[in-house]
């Protein structure tokens, strides 16, 4: 994300395996304090399964050798930074590729530029812009879509008991479908069949590299490769559909209107409704979720969305002046460690304190580390958006990558959509977590709750 890629340990073995075949002269360590090998042929890759995810190993990793560590994938040497200073010193602002996107297409078997390259920035651009404009042009859409859901959890008895993953990802996929694609994702049964191949492809794209179960297992690569297929034809049918009869408002349009080929629009479809869905889902699972522990804070955004918006709906206008709103935001992907871990290639020799990183080595950014270390955050596990009121709080995250101009288009569509959510839930109704009910987090490419995570809800009487 950001700058940078977001990815569980499929992208580590994709992204080394690719430095091996393009540097396999490059194998020199570099000196700096890690782990060695526990097997010649794998490196420490037993470990990360052993740890069950690759941020887990991390969190362990700078636990035990500090913020700037090693490990082994193979016969590579692989650095891994857990603090924000050394981060900082790592970080280039300035750099134009999209490795979220790069990966995501090298997992699907997309080809993807370089960051270099004009025409790379170009539809770099491009996509970025058309994630604005569809925002901007379907803002009602949205607003309509939010205000079903609310009305229908208005309607339940108070203790009915409300499940977030299944309803927001229900909700994620209707707003990112009929943005991406337009009109014909308002039939129910072509959301369902979308988000059939959607959880199939998803699903896998974070298993079966690891161990090559995928390539070992003839149906379950079957049932992949069948989803994709099946996806790819439904975005070029779109594609094809809506040139012919030239329409303006929604994601594809705008690809459509450049000098993209096909094959480069229905790619960028799919990056964009897959990433979208699952980040969206994803930010307003959690922020719903930790809303639901604290009627403190619940309280706190009500008389907010009272002072901005008083009984009027939330307009895009209106968004920046949410500033605890956007707090709350801040501190639920801080919570959540909603994109744990990222990597960058080291494209020249470089260094992070005094210790010096080879050309062609690969940098973990243990975002998952950072966002829970107690050396940058106060009381890093307490769910808090009171932190984000600090100036070196909202430094430390827009350095990361989370805010400010380096955010992943993804992750502001996700801010947007999520924040009418709130604005509509919080001053309709009180959320409250069932007792007993710990939300276990399941960290991969984007951290999700490990089992469905139930609240109940009340009506919110005015004030």
């Amino acid at each position: 994300m950001l700058d940078f890629a977001i990815f569980a340990v499929t992208f580590v073995i994709i992204l080394v395996g690719a430095v091996l075949y393009l540097y396999p002269s490059s194998r020199r360590a570099s000196g700096i304090p890690g782990l060695n090998p526990t097997d010649e042929k794998d490196g420490n890759l037993q470990d990360i399964v052993n740890r069950g995810s690759l941020h887990e190993f991390l969190v362990s990793l700078h636990q035990e050798f500090g913020s700037v560590a090693s490990f082994w994938f193979g016969g590579r040497p692989v650095v891994s930074l857990g603090a924000v200073k050394q981060l900082q010193q790592h970080i280039n602002p300035n750099h134009s590729t999209d490795s979220f996107e790069t990966m995501l297409k090298s997992l699907l078997g997309y080809q993807s530029g370089t960051g270099v390259s004009g025409e790379t920035v170009i539809r770099k651009k491009l996509y970025e812009t058309a994630i604005t404009n569809t925002l901007q042009n379907n803002f009602p859409l949205v607003l309509k879509l939010v205000e079903e859901l609310v009305g229908k959890w208005r309607s339940y008895p108070e203790a009915q008991h409300t499940p977030l993953c299944a309803h927001l990802l229900g909700l994620a996929m209707k707003t990112v479908t009929q943005l991406a694609l337009g009109e014909r994702f308002r039939d129910d049964a072509q959301v369902i069949s979308f988000r059939k191949n959607h959880d199939a492809i998803w699903s896998e794209i974070g298993k079966g590299y690891l161990d090559g179960s995928l390539e070992k297992s003839s149906s379950r690569k079957g049932h992949y490769e069948k989803a994709l297929s099946e996806m790819e034809s439904v975005l070029l049918s779109v594609a094809k559909e809506r040139k012919s009869q030239r329409k303006q408002s929604v994601f594809m349009d705008a690809l459509l209107q450049s000098s993209l080929t096909d094959r480069q629009i229905m790619e960028d479809c799919m990056v964009f409704t897959l990433a979208g869905c699952v980040i969206t889902a994803n930010l307003c699972i959690w922020a719903l979720h930790f809303l639901s522990t604290s009627e403190e804070v619940q309280d706190k955004l009500y008389q907010e969305l009272q002072d901005v918006l008083g009984s009027d709906p939330v307009s895009l206008d209106k968004i920046p002046q949410l500033r605890y709103c956007q707090q709350v935001l801040n501190e639920t992907v801080r919570t959540a460690k909603l994109t744990p871990v990222a990597a960058r290639l080291q494209e020249v020799e470089g260094k992070v304190d005094q210790h010096v990183i080879p050309k062609e080595t690969l940098v973990i950014y243990a975002l998952g580390v950072v966002l829970q270390d107690a050396d940058t955050w106060d009381v890093p596990y307490r769910f808090d958006p009171d932190r984000f009121e600090e100036e070196s709080a909202r430094k430390s995250f827009c350095l990361l990558g989370f805010s400010g101009n380096q955010t992943c288009p993804e992750l502001r569509f996700a801010y947007t959509v999520t924040t009418v959510l709130l604005s509509s839930v919080v001053r309709q109704l009180k959320l409250h977590r069932l007792k007993g009910q710990t939300a276990e987090v399941r960290s991969e490419l984007v951290s999700t709750p490990k089992d469905e995570t139930w609240i109940t809800v009340s009506r919110r009487s005015s004030s």
